[in-house]
């Protein structure tokens, strides 16, 4: 009598397809590259000039403060890096913490975002004698703005700034509800700001919001608008270009059917990568970390949404021992995942070997293999039924957030300015990266909490917590709300104080926190595709800039 195969019941995730297709396989980028990098040389030289004038301008820095302010909010800083850092270092010479050179605000958050540590006492100039802020600046829109988004930068302990915020937010929503107080364009200024403080934004988004608004002031400066446009358009062209080899690598694995269960999110994946850096200098290194984000993902989905305790616990030894001779022991299904696994990384292994940098490849092979072995604890949890408490929870969960891994592995590839030491500081789980990971959990467990009751699934932060404290799940979600608040205080403080990590470095785990921000806020906008982030993909990878 034949036997019975025992059915063998997974989880189901029911991911959506990609709604891209092959839309990015092919790139038809026109070649005008020449005619364009002249003109852009071009007008670099023109602002670079007019940075220089304005430095030199000692009477009116404010001046220079509003041209670094537009600069970077066009999304072309990257183009005057030193000039940015001469003009803002030459102002923290001059006048330390005793700025009286016109808006506080701004020279408050620029100098900060620049990584000096000026003072915020400043701000006590806005209060009156009875320690409440002035009337007088309910009625200066411009500077309340300034002001709110100066908050963004605050430290622990920064208590006339915590004021600031619940002051500027009260009055801007009062603002923004008394139409004859101020116009359309204020309105939607305001409502945009209080949606997300430039702090938070991710700069090619920013620019492309900030280019718009731009173009509509009377006072705008041609030359600079001309060189946004051109420049957003020709790093558009790069982004393509580096997208099609990426969909031609990941089509060649067949994944609709070797990879079947899993979330076919390649132009995603590659869209959180372009959050991360979009400067042309680091191609190489998107490239890479794409691929890296996507192995993470085939880990996670395989871990979360498909495979038997059992299948996962080879899975998980495989991983660890990390050699093709393992492939014979898995499951079918496994193997074509595996073997990208291992694929991937020799890959990537054997480039950076030939410049003789093979160690950054195997700090990101470790940061994957711990990230398995933490799939691995929560797969026994869920397995067991077993909810932990926060401190287990996040003890594990902060690692299977993959903003260790997913930091350690940008900077692969990334110049000069990385070394041996920059990985170590980034696997010794840095204060700031700590912080950014805080933001990445808790944002994702607090959109998933809810779709996830649907189906068998390990516990999210929200349900551990509600258990341990038997708190009801609206309490938590404020709760979470307020440590992923305290989350970017604390990243703050440290982007400030740790000085012996390039400003570069930093800005890649700042602008990691910002995508949570971006794409996590209502919903989980990377796994459902969801309308903004079709828009956000339009807008940077597919619509050209009209110059």
């Amino acid at each position: 009598m034949e036997a019975k195969h025992k059915e063998v019941i997974r989880p189901k995730a029911n991911f959506k397809p990609s709604f891209w297709g092959d839309q990015f396989l092919v790139c038809d980028e026109q070649e005008e590259e020449a005619t364009v990098e002249l003109v852009l040389k071009s007008l670099k030289e023109v602002i670079r000039k007019e940075i220089l004038v304005a430095l030199d301008d000692v009477t009116n820095h404010c001046n220079l403060l509003k041209l670094v302010n537009d600069i970077q909010r066009l999304g072309i800083a990257y183009l005057f890096e030193q000039e940015i850092e001469q003009a803002l270092q030459r102002i923290y010479t001059m006048y330390g913490d005793d700025w009286d050179g016109g808006s506080v605000s701004l020279w408050f958050r620029l100098l900060r975002q620049q990584g000096f540590y000026v003072s915020s006492d400043i701000f006590n100039k806005y209060k009156d004698n009875e320690g409440c802020f002035k009337e007088s600046l309910t009625s200066n829109v411009e500077e309340m703005l300034e002001l709110y988004e100066a908050t963004y930068m605050r430290v622990q302990g920064e208590v006339i700034l915590d004021d600031a915020l619940v002051f500027t937010k009260n009055e801007l929503e009062r603002i923004t509800n008394e139409p004859l107080q101020c116009t359309p364009s204020i309105s939607k200024r305001i409502q945009e700001a209080l949606e997300q403080p430039i702090w938070k934004r991710l700069p090619r988004l920013d620019a492309l919001q900030y280019i718009s608004f731009y173009e509509q002031q009377d006072s705008h400066n041609e030359s600079l608008l001309r060189l946004a446009k051109l420049d957003f358009n020709r790093l558009q062209s790069l982004h393509k270009k580096e997208l099609s080899q990426l969909s031609k690598w990941w089509k060649s694995f067949d994944p609709s059917k070797n990879l079947h269960y899993i979330r076919d999110r390649l132009v995603e994946t590659y869209f959180w990568t372009l959050c991360v850096y979009f400067e042309p200098q680091y191609s190489r290194s998107r490239i890479f970390l794409t691929k890296l984000i996507k192995m993470a993902i085939i880990l996670d989905d395989t871990y979360d949404s498909y495979g038997t305790y059992e299948e996962l616990e080879i899975f998980t030894e495989a991983v660890q021992r990390w050699s093709i001779t393992c492939i014979d022991s898995l499951p079918n299904y496994m193997k074509p995942s595996y073997k990208i696994l291992l694929d991937c990384f020799r890959e990537i292994e054997e480039i950076m070997g030939a410049e003789g940098k093979a160690y950054q490849v195997n700090y990101a092979k470790e940061m994957i293999r711990e990230l398995n072995r933490n799939y691995m604890i929560e797969a026994k949890w869920c397995n067991e039924g077993y909810v932990p408490t926060l401190k287990e929870h996040e003890s594990v969960a902060l690692i299977t957030c993959c903003y260790k891994l997913i930091t350690t592995s940008s900077f692969i590839s990334m110049g000069d300015i990385v070394t041996e030491e920059s990985f170590k500081w980034a696997v010794s789980y840095a204060p700031i990266l700590k912080a950014s990971s805080e933001i990445s959990r808790f944002m994702d467990d607090i959109v998933d909490h809810k779709e996830k009751e649907q189906r068998d699934h390990m516990v999210t932060s929200v349900e551990c917590y509600m258990k341990e404290h038997d708190m009801k799940v609206e309490h938590v979600y404020d709760l979470f709300n307020k440590k992923i608040e305290d989350a970017w205080i604390d990243m703050n403080k440290e982007f400030l104080t740790c000085e012996d990590v390039p400003m570069a470095l930093k800005m890649r785990v700042i602008n990691l926190a910002r995508i949570m921000d971006a794409l996590y806020k209502h919903d989980d906008g990377f796994t459902n595709i969801g309308e903004e982030l079709k828009g956000y993909i339009k807008s940077c990878l597919i619509n050209n800039m009209h110059v």
